[in-house]
């Protein structure tokens, strides 16, 4: 099973999602991945769900504030990855051309957070781990598995995120261009895609055994389809978006013990 208990600065470690209907999308995913939700208050911010899979974390929920909805803010998944200083974190992402768009601030005790814009449009949170160190279970069915970045320009992309988590990003290989790797030391850490005409953003990857039934799980409850099942060198993929209208892709294939 893949457990997990820290995560090294420049790690993916955890994702959440913000949606317009909490109860709707607890309902749907966790018919999807078989995921049990707990709320818990979140002072302020009202309340956010903890998901979990056989007792280990996987994600979180909440739901998006009326004003969010009001400037046009959609359903959407949000990508995390730890860092050793939130605040130093924060201050190198808008010397580097980001835009802060919230924090650096205290999680109760779970954690210190931001959230950061890259120059290409794509947002990020910068997480430092408090008494919450991110997923407890990845790269299971079910799980967290991959994210990647979907940029309109893969070289200011790759030095951005470079400079920011020391990141190593190269051009995968055979790939044609299509596709860039990222490594955090000598760990595969998520993917970089060049796409023109896509809002830029960071995918949600998830973990399933049978990607066949689960786009049809998806279907049935009112999801959409996004792209149909995939072929990649480890096994296949297909996007989909759930009935709020978050978009994630699903995964089926080789997976990181």
């Amino acid at each position: 099973m893949g457990e997990r208990t820290s995560y090294p600065p420049g790690t993916f470690s955890w994702v959440d999602l913000a949606t317009t209907d909490a109860a709707a999308a607890k309902a749907f995913y966790g018919g999807l991945f078989g995921w049990e939700g707990e709320d818990m208050p979140a002072g302020d911010a009202g309340t956010y769900t903890m998901l979990r899979k056989v007792g280990r974390e996987v994600a979180g929920l909440y739901e998006l504030e009326a004003q969010m909805r009001e400037q046009g803010i959609p359903p959407h998944w949000t990508s995390y990855v730890t860092v050793a200083d939130v605040d130093a974190s924060a201050t190198r992402a808008e010397e580097l051309g980001g835009t802060v768009l919230a924090g650096p601030f205290d999680v109760m005790e779970a954690g210190r957070m931001a959230s950061v814009r890259d120059p290409q449009g794509a947002v990020i949170a910068l997480w430092q781990a408090g008494r919450h160190p991110g997923a407890g279970l990845v790269n299971e069915p079910g799980a967290l598995c991959w994210n990647d970045l979907m940029t309109p320009d893969p070289r200011a992309s790759q030095s951005f995120y470079a400079e920011l988590f020391g990141w190593r990003i190269e051009e995968t290989p055979g790939s044609g261009g299509y596709y860039w790797s990222i490594h955090n030391g000598d760990s595969a850490n998520g993917g970089l895609l060049p796409l023109d005409g896509v809002p830029p953003a960071w995918n949600t990857y998830f973990a399933t055994d049978d990607l066949d039934a689960a786009i049809a799980t998806v279907t049935d409850a009112g999801g959409d389809v996004l792209m149909p099942p995939r072929e990649v060198p480890a096994g296949r993929f297909g996007a989909v978006r759930d009935p709020q209208g978050a978009a994630f892709s699903l995964f089926e294939g080789q997976l990181d013990p």
